[in-house]
């Protein structure tokens, strides 16, 4: 005999999970990587980067990410990596969110096919 309380237990999988799928509406643009601030030592002995204590040079904002299978760098301006900073972040929402969304289906999925079988 099915469970009584299947049909809204599925109904709240539902629910949130078109939640979930408005939430990817309001997202912004999105970009893969990672944005580090560097110091840096140059090649010229003589200067306060090699000097006791060190003073390197910087700090650079640089943009890291892995693109065709090869890692690919580039300095960034401080408005660039504001920019880069924001999109980043939108990518690492969307992931938690698209996530969230296979729980769910998951989890709809399973109850959908435990009612199925138990007909």
């Amino acid at each position: 005999m099915p469970n009584a309380k299947t049909p809204d237990r599925l109904a709240g999988y539902e629910h949130r999970y078109r939640e979930l799928a408005e939430q990817l509406a309001t997202i912004g643009l999105i970009h893969s990587g990672s944005v580090t601030r560097r110091y840096t030592h140059c090649a010229n002995p003589g200067c306060k980067c090699h000097a006791d204590p060190p003073q390197p040079h910087g700090p650079y904002d640089q943009w890291t990410a892995k693109i065709n299978g090869k890692t690919v760098t580039r300095r960034l301006s401080p408005a660039e990596a504001e920019l880069y900073n924001e999109w980043i972040a939108n990518d690492r929402q969307l992931r938690r969110i698209i996530k969230q969304m296979r729980q769910i289906a998951a989890k709809a999925a399973a109850l959908k096919l435990k009612h199925l079988a138990d007909q």
